[in-house]
């Protein structure tokens, strides 16, 4: 009766555990941190979405048992904005189900498709639910290089050829949440050329799909001839809309996985609150003015960052999408791992932000900084940053020493 259950087991301890705890303990004694770790949109969700709740509320007939698959005008709304924006076409019925959120969906997928034994190819780093979903449906996921390019269709054609049994999925997500990358659609051609001939499932997660800072939007991999064969991919309100607490995301392509997963959620739950879909189906038909402004604001936080981390010393990439800087730990910290530094990094500085060894083992000589603070708040991160680094002389032992003390 003492033993550990056995899919509790197959997961690790909670990487960011620690420094939540420490930012706790920080926020306990009435210290004042400015918290960069989780990617929780800071602004709110605009007033004609907000509206519509609020008016779809007031009719009890709403406050009913929903549909999990999503209400007919919300699966259509969907179908509308990937024709607008990807010009894929999709069938409200057979080819699109509404998720609570992209995180929901890809798990009760996992649950659907999987079998114990099966292996899934997952990008290292990446967002956790990629790999652990299937972990805890019972595969295996074997690790891939994280960027879009040749080495990882490399490594796709390497596992097909040497896992025992053949892998059934990859997993692609695209502005990649930690890293930024960004896929071209030439890239996503390769990939579906590749898994065609191996017969792999795509499972694409696109919830970073409308925020990007450069001429071109990020692609949806359905955009290609015969993905829909193969692949599903998820999008989210979260973030597009400022709609996180309102936990809306999609499914959308392959009419057979779509079904196995709507079969799962329909044992499972009963969709989101009514209103909730009447209010997601208006943000996607509604004005779009608010995402453009959202991705200015974003890029916005990130020149700020960017240019006053580099000033500070500690050279990060500019990232062309997402909401984060996946930064490597500057040298003279690298010894320390990036749990270690970012509890260094709170203790000293004040600046919470997300430990890169929560993203996967090759992540742990990053941290991800989310950029979901106002400028002022983002000016006095960097005072703080700034100030540890530029007068910090400790060595490799006392860094060590004060990590522990904190």
């Amino acid at each position: 009766m003492t033993e550990e259950f056995h899919r509790i087991r197959r997961l690790p301890p909670y990487v960011f555990a620690e420094v939540n705890a420490a930012k706790a303990k920080a926020r306990a004694a009435a210290e004042d941190i400015v918290d960069l770790g989780m990617g929780n949109p800071d602004s709110p969700t605009p007033p004609h979405i907000v509206a519509k709740l609020v008016e779809a509320v007031q009719d009890p007939r709403t406050h009913r048992y929903s549909m999990s698959k999503g209400i007919p005008g919300l699966r259509k709304a969907l179908c509308g904005y990937y024709a607008r924006r990807f010009g894929v076409k999709l069938d409200p019925e057979t080819e699109v189900v509404a998720t609570l959120g992209s995180k929901e969906g890809l798990a009760n997928l996992a649950q659907a498709i999987s079998s114990p034994g099966d292996t899934i190819l997952v990008p290292n780093p990446s967002y956790p639910i990629h790999q652990f979903g299937f972990i805890i449906a019972g595969a295996t996921a074997r690790s891939l290089p994280c960027t879009p390019d040749d080495e990882m269709l490399a490594a796709i054609d390497r596992a097909v050829r040497h896992s025992v049994p053949k892998p059934t999925a990859v997993i692609v997500n695209f502005p990649s949440n930690p890293t930024a990358h960004l896929a071209s659609i030439e890239f996503y051609r390769e990939l579906v050329a590749l898994c065609r001939k191996h017969e792999l499932f795509i499972l694409s997660d696109l919830a970073y799909a409308e925020l990007y800072f450069g001429d071109v939007p990020p692609p949806s991999v359905l955009e290609v001839e015969g993905a829909k064969d193969i692949t599903v991919e998820f999008t989210s309100m979260s973030k597009t809309y400022n709609m996180p607490g309102w936990r809306m995301g999609f499914a959308a392509g392959n009419p057979r996985l779509i079904a196995a997963l709507a079969r799962v959620k329909s044992y499972l739950d009963y969709g989101a609150f009514t209103p909730i879909q009447v209010a997601a189906a208006a943000a996607l038909n509604g004005p779009q003015d608010s995402v453009a402004a959202m991705r200015v604001l974003y890029k916005e936080r990130r020149d700020l960052l960017v240019k006053g981390l580099r000033q500070a010393g500690w050279d990060v990439p500019s990232p062309e999408g997402s909401m984060f800087i996946w930064a490597p730990i500057p040298e003279k910290f690298r010894h320390l791992g990036s749990v270690e530094f970012s509890k260094l990094l709170l203790a000293r500085a004040k600046v919470a932000v997300a430990p890169g060894l929560g993203f996967g083992e090759h992540g742990d000589g990053h941290v991800r900084i989310a950029l979901v603070e106002n400028s002022h708040r983002m000016r006095q991160a960097l005072r703080g940053i700034r100030a540890f680094l530029q007068g910090d002389n400790l060595g490799p032992a006392e860094a060590e020493k004060e990590v522990v003390s904190a």
